[in-house]
This record gives structure tokens, sequence and C-alpha cells, in this order.
């Protein structure tokens, strides 16, 4: 839905809503004009304070939508470099571990030789 088909059902139903109500209320001439010019004197109001908000809105979400443009793709960098930065470093340590680790299974095997057979 889009927001003017929203806003234009919201006005217009505002503005039917207080047209029924001022006139189904038992009032003189005066009165009523008086008070149909002071309703649509708030509907105005009311009606520029939405559309400021939605101006507002659309400010915030284009300003948002150009950071991420700029922000995203920096992070994504940053982070790939971060990754190959940790795999260098790590290498080494992974290569002594995997070192370690047949070490150690070849000195399992070794006492598994010399552990006398039930």
């Amino acid at each position: 839905m889009k927001t003017t088909h929203f806003l234009f059902g919201i006005t217009t139903g505002v503005i039917v809503g207080a047209t029924t109500v001022l006139l189904s209320t038992p009032q003189s001439g005066g009165e009523l004009r008086s008070s149909l010019k002071s309703t649509s004197i708030d509907m105005k109001d009311k009606l520029s304070d939405v559309k400021s908000h939605i101006q507002s809105l659309k400010n915030s979400i284009s300003l948002l939508s150009k950071e991420s443009k700029e922000v995203v793709p920096a992070t994504i960098d940053d982070l790939k470099i971060s990754i190959a930065q940790w795999k260098s470093e790590t290498a080494p340590i992974q290569q002594q571990l995997q070192s370690e680790i047949n070490s150690i299974q070849q000195a399992l095997e070794e006492l598994e030789k010399t552990l006398p057979k039930p």
C-alpha cells in the first residue's frame, strides 16, 4: 500500500467523521459555521504535521540508505582483511598442533604395541 493512499484514506475518514458529528449535533447556524471553521483549521494543522513527519521519515530513510551503501562495503572489506590476517597468524599454530597430534598418535601406537595382549 502506498503512503499516499493510506494518508488519503485517513484524511477522508477524519473529514467524513468530523462532518457527520458536526451536522448531527443540534447547533445554530453561527455555531455550526464557527465549529466547521475551527475543525477545518484543526484538520489542516494535523495534516501539515503528518506531512512534516512523513518528510522527516523520508529524509531519515534516505540518509540511512546512503550511509549503509558507504558503511556496509567498507565493513565487509575490513572483515575480509581481518579474516585473512587471522588465517595467516594461526597457520603456524595449526601446523604445530597437527604435528603434536601426530606425535601423540605415534606415542599411543607404540604404547599399544608394548602392552601385553590378553
